[in-house]
């Protein structure tokens, strides 16, 4: 079979899990022949991967960058300049309303496209006074609202503009289109469905819009802005899950965002990340001195200040103790870098921090720590957990994504952004080299057990066959819908179609299966 793989921001044109991802997808299914689509900034990124043979075509979708010369700008049909308006007016109106409507105007405006360029138009005063005006009118209705500016509308219209890209691109022909994520990512899959009746498969590995939520708490746009934007991508998740016949998120948490935003339950299936067991052997030794490891991108969603911030407290109880973090941050993104080592500097803890940049082995990284660390406010189902506990290492982590259902009774969990709760969590499987020793051991077999590489290859091989073959689910014994059980109590299944954990359990592990260790503020 032809497989459509498209992503956004990710392989094969940068590191990261979700490229880890997709590169064991390919490799280890060496009959299908995958063609894959990127959405990019530029278009002039380089390939960093390796690709294998199987990859019959790379085509990176730029998403910024002047398209057209300003000139070129100035007018559009009247059949665009009726999508516009009806695209605004969808737009202005509560987000679970209209939704029909919001494909059929993107399904016109990718028609549109075929015959004009679609991004000059959505680029014009024209489009940008549609928007300004629609907005005044609601200003007028209603009260307490924060007043758009005419700045406002050129902005939100400029957003609109590189988000819709995608529409003008050539429609992939393949016998399955998997978005590797939703959002913009699926825009291709939708385009490919429209053109060629092409089955859409949607895998989630961390929420796309909840995601989005996170990033734009800090940006620099007004609040009108991020009110319409963050609208309009919330409607094209809801638009990738109503048009995949196929929905497998890594992780159960996703779920409940998924159902949320209209996903058809009968629709999903969780298939969780896998590494390669030979990639990840146990790891006997530790480092001679108490030392905490972390190892991912450096970015603000992986939260590395809130463990800068735990690391002053285990230091009192283990002055000999060393934090080491492996990554590097992505392509313009190094002042978040910066800041992470002058916060270090500020607290008086750089001379027992290194941050290490990109390892060619990140295995390397496990071995270099007692336990291993992971402090995001976001996840899927993090490779950084899974490849640690299937070398043997015991894992302090936030409660976020999949990651209680990965870890199970093998470590601790802590609620995010909790520095007293981190410090505690590492103080307690520092000084307890039995305890730490014993849940490196269970952690490595859970992960042999349910996150190998091969599991998953094996659950998107049937997924693929039955998709190819006209079908949108392979269903198993096992699926069901168990809204209030709690994956992290017990092994991994397809049963665990679950949500998120209990709001009172604060972390889990050190003793015995299922404990609720509450851990202090203070070691």
């Amino acid at each position: 079979m032809d497989i459509a793989l498209i992503g956004e921001g990710t392989y094969p044109y940068h590191f990261g899990g979700v490229s880890v991802w997709c590169d064991q997808l390919i490799r280890g299914m060496p009959e299908y022949s995958f063609q894959v689509l990127a959405l990019v900034a530029t278009g002039k990124e380089q390939v960093s991967w390796e690709l294998p043979d199987n990859v019959s075509s790379v085509t990176g979708i730029a998403m910024w960058g002047q398209s057209r010369p300003p000139s070129a700008r100035r007018r559009m049909s009247s059949e665009l300049r009726s999508e516009v308006i009806r695209l605004v007016e969808v737009m202005m109106s509560p987000p679970d309303e209209n939704q029909a409507r919001f494909r059929d105007v993107l399904r016109a405006m990718y028609e549109i496209a075929k015959t004009e360029d679609l991004s000059a138009g959505l680029a014009s005063e024209e489009a940008m006074g549609i928007l300004a005006d629609s907005w005044r009118e609601r200003e007028q209705i209603e009260s307490g609202q924060s007043a758009p500016t005419l700045h406002d509308a050129v902005t939100a219209m400029q957003l609109l503009e590189h988000s819709l890209r995608p529409l003008s691109g050539k429609p992939v022909k393949a016998d399955v289109a998997h978005a590797v994520t939703n959002g913009l990512g699926a825009l291709p899959a939708l385009i490919s469905k429209w053109e060629y009746g092409t089955p859409i498969l949607v895998t989630e590995h961390g929420i796309y819009i909840r995601e989005q939520y996170l990033h734009n708490r800090n940006s620099p746009f007004r609040w009108p802005v991020k009110s319409l934007y963050l609208s309009f991508l919330r409607r094209i998740c809801a638009l990738g899950y109503d048009e995949a016949e196929t929905i497998a998120p890594g992780n159960i948490y996703n779920i409940r965002w998924q159902k949320r935003l209209g996903a058809d339950p009968d629709r999903v299936r969780t298939v969780y990340n896998g590494v390669n067991p030979s990639e990840f052997p146990l790891v006997v030794d530790e480092p001679e001195v108490p030392t905490i490891s972390w190892a991912g991108r450096v970015d603000p969603i992986k939260d590395i200040e809130t463990l800068l911030r735990a690391f002053p407290a285990v230091r009192q109880k283990l002055p000999e103790v060393r934090l080491r973090l492996f990554g590097s941050p992505p392509p313009g993104r190094e002042a978040y870098l910066d800041r992470c080592k002058a916060l270090a500097i500020t607290l008086g803890i750089d001379d027992a921090v290194s941050f290490e940049g990109r390892v060619d082995d990140i295995r390397d990284a496990y071995v270099a720590g007692h336990i291993v660390v992971l402090c995001s406010v976001a996840e899927g189902f993090p490779y950084t957990v899974i490849e640690a506990m299937t070398c043997g290492r015991a894992c302090v982590a936030t409660d976020v994504g999949g990651v209680n259902e990965a870890i199970g009774d093998t470590g601790i969990v802590v609620p995010p952004r909790n520095p007293a709760a981190l410090a505690a969590a590492c103080i307690k499987l520092l000084k307890s080299d039995a305890s730490r020793r014993r849940l490196g051991a269970k952690a490595r077999l859970r992960a042999l057990e349910y996150f190998t590489v091969d599991r998953a290859i094996s659950a998107y091989d049937e997924i693929y066959s039955f998709l190819g073959s006209g079908y949108r689910l392979p269903i198993g014994p096992d699926d069901s819908d168990d809204e209030d059980a709690n994956p992290g109590d017990r092994s991994p299944t397809p049963a665990d179609e679950a949500g998120t954990t209990p709001k009172n359990q604060v972390s889990r592990g050190l003793d015995a299966p299922g404990e609720r260790l509450a851990l202090e503020a203070t070691a």
